[in-house]
């Protein structure tokens, strides 16, 4: 299923620009995009980096032009001041409701600790939905799925929240760093038994990941050995957990300190075993190996690709994109920021083929969801982390539950060919967006909060005018162009409920009655029913669920 398979026959992609192809998809690269840049480029590019675009967000984009909304979205980084708090009552250290869990002592049984994770998932939705204007959010996902941790092997919610701000703090920096951080995260340490690992039986679980997960992969181009993995293993002996603070330290008494050869893809190098507390610094010496083979910045380039760009790489796209990104990558000793600025503005990116290519994942559409509708959530801590978790749970059941990948290798629609992101829609999760979207547009709303369709029609342009109502409405909510025909039917079937078509007035009127008197019900419902439908039926249609 393409693209073009996947949308509806109401409104055909009319592409502004004929995009070059030749043999492959594109054959566009990474020169930088000279093209124009106006509302469809703001959106795509927002939609990209961020959780939805808000019209706020598309003004200000378009206010600053790509160079500087690009550098903007790319280097700001907000701190992140709240933590998960007790949200679930007794708590059996004496955690007062309302208060953070995280620098508490161990949980004491399955049962508190479950209580603290729903609440930990809880307050990662809410950090999603009022993230700045920053790729930061979106990195902080990718990186979950790329160094996955499962709580189910963790069995400690302290663990998985230092993880998080492990990831947060390095999601744009320096990917060699975060490797390391990672390494030596207490989460992964007990996730793949790292923290198991001695001179008397290497656990291999971590090396193996660390090799063809993590960092060169296991593609074509990917020759590490079962030696590589061993001796890798041997590197990472000693290193254990405090369990009370929750921090990493080594065990010298449980390091290999013999000397460990790396294969000819690694260039036969070897590390000198070292005794003492410079067992630990071996890391550093292993990571040196990994990192100077080409593959590694390949590797981890083809997954931004994916996550930014488009599941598909094709031998134009490898030549044109990957390899010279790669080689940025390298160059700029694995810092994150050079790559991900050379892509964001190159003409691949805003290559025509390339937007409105993917289908949102179930986080990316229920959290843009709200923060596109500016939706209220409650200020009581107890119902926003309730109405957060709904969110979360609904994109569980759209299989995407944050904290809990299905495997080590991450959510499957990221890399299971040929299908890839395909894989979030079926029979089953495609109805499934449509009844949260029908119920958040529906008075009374979900799980307590909802669309306010008369709050988001005021921050567009020119909310009396029926025609620019349905094209701002159809920028902010869609990334693929539709008819004229198809806008027209919208204002003529739903804004003016089948008056005659050249009766604008019509919608014109109610909504300037309204506003001169807000407080008249009547009034207010006469234009809110027609919003309402007018949304829920936008977001009923295929062309909402791609970005």
């Amino acid at each position: 299923m393409d693209r073009r398979q996947f949308l509806s026959l109401s409104a055909k992609p009319q592409p502004a620009v004929k995009a070059t192809t030749t043999g492959s998809r594109t054959d566009s690269g990474i020169s930088a995009y000279t093209g124009i840049f106006d509302t469809a480029q703001a959106v795509h590019l927002l939609k990209r980096t961020m959780f939805g675009a808000t019209p706020e967000d598309i003004a200000w984009v378009k206010s600053l032009g790509m160079d500087q909304a690009i550098e903007a979205l790319l280097t700001t980084v907000t701190a992140v001041t709240s933590q998960p708090v007790n949200i679930y009552g007794a708590d059996e250290h004496g955690i007062l409701p309302g208060e953070s869990w995280v620098n508490s002592p161990p949980p004491s049984s399955d049962d508190e600790d479950g209580k603290r994770w729903n609440s930990y998932k809880a307050w990662w939705i809410g950090v999603m939905i009022n993230q700045s204007r920053s790729i930061q959010e979106k990195m902080v996902l990718f990186w979950h799925n790329h160094f996955v941790t499962e709580m189910d092997m963790t069995h400690d919610s302290r663990y998985i929240y230092k993880y998080n701000t492990t990831l947060r703090a390095n999601a744009t920096g320096n990917f060699k760093a975060l490797t390391k951080a990672i390494t030596l995260d207490p989460a992964m340490l007990r996730y793949l038994n790292g923290y198991l690992n001695s001179k008397a039986g290497a656990d291999e679980n971590y090396a193996r990941e660390l090799h063809e997960l993590f960092t060169v992969g296991k593609g074509p181009n990917s020759h590490y050995t079962e030696e590589d993995v061993r001796a890798t293993a041997r590197v990472l002996t000693g290193f254990r957990i405090n369990a009370n603070t929750v921090t990493t330290y080594f065990e010298s008494t449980e390091h290999d300190i013999e000397n460990k050869e790396f294969s000819d893809f690694y260039s036969n190098k070897k590390i000198t075993g070292k005794t003492g507390q410079d067992g630990a610094t071996e890391l550093d010496d292993l990571l040196n190996i990994i990192f100077a083979q080409p593959e590694c910045a390949k590797f981890i380039v083809r997954k931004l690709y994916r996550w930014f760009v488009y599941y598909l790489i094709d031998d134009a796209v490898e030549a044109n994109v990957i390899t010279p990104l790669a080689d940025i990558f390298r160059n700029n000793n694995y810092e994150l920021l050079p790559v991900l600025r050379a892509l964001f503005k190159s003409e691949h990116f805003f290559d025509p083929l390339n937007m409105s290519a993917l289908i949102k994942s179930p986080i990316d559409h229920n959290v843009g969801l709200v923060r596109e509708f500016g939706v209220t959530f409650p200020t009581a801590y107890m119902d926003a982390y309730d109405s957060w978790d709904r969110l979360r749970s609904h994109a569980a059941s759209m299989l995407q539950d944050i904290g809990e990948p299905p495997q080590v290798a991450g959510w499957v629609p990221y890399y299971q060919e040929p299908q890839y992101h395909e894989m979030w829609i079926n029979t089953d999760t495609l109805p499934k967006r449509n009844q949260l979207t029908d119920a958040m547009v529906s008075e009374g709303g979900y799980g307590g909060v909802a669309i306010d369709v008369m709050a988001f029609a005021k921050r567009l342009s020119n909310p009396s005018d029926p025609v620019q109502l349905i094209t701002d409405s159809v920028a902010v909510l869609y990334r693929i162009d539709v008819s004229d025909t198809f806008k027209a039917w919208l204002k003529n079937t739903i804004l003016l409920s089948g008056q005659n078509p050249n009766s604008d007035y019509y919608w014109t009127d109610a909504w300037n009655a309204w506003a001169a008197y807000p407080t008249d019900t009547a009034l207010r419902t006469v234009v809110e029913s027609r919003l309402r439908t007018l949304y829920k039926y936008m977001m009923n249609l295929s062309e909402y669920q791609l970005s």
